[in-house]
């Protein structure tokens, strides 16, 4: 049986980088990934070595220690606290979005704003508290 020949159907592409226009709810949602993934690799190897070297011994925990306090040490545990309360903030975004409210132009990018600079702040009170001590 010979089908006949049909012209191929004009499908919709994809949405894609090209197409969408930036804006700050893009923004914070791909920062929440990042952070989340971050967290997920950095913060894990940070805390499987913070419990190896307390089981270790005080030799192993002073070395952990030397590298924490270490200035490369701050920046990675600065980092980690500014990826947790970012990826936190937007989760709780996400969250007040998933009940169904915040999905007006206005509040979505209000929030998408002021979510990465709660971390900040977050972030630096924190860490106020923590070297003022």
């Amino acid at each position: 049986m010979a089908q006949a020949e049909t012209k191929p159907k004009s499908r919709p592409i994809s949405p894609h980088l090209g197409i969408w226009r930036w804006g700050p709810a893009m923004f914070t949602s791909i920062l929440h990934r990042v952070t989340g993934n971050g967290l997920a690799f950095v913060g894990l190897g940070v805390l499987l070595w913070w419990l190896y070297a307390l089981a270790a011994g005080p030799i192993a925990y002073d070395t952990f220690a030397a590298h924490a306090g270490a200035w490369y040490g701050k920046v990675v545990l600065v980092g980690l606290t500014w990826a947790f309360f970012n990826h936190m903030a937007s989760g709780l975004r996400h969250f007040v979005l998933d009940i169904g409210a915040g999905y007006e132009l206005k509040n979505n990018n209000l929030w998408s704003v002021l979510t990465p600079l709660l971390a900040v702040a977050a972030t630096v009170a924190t860490w106020t508290v923590i070297l003022l001590k």
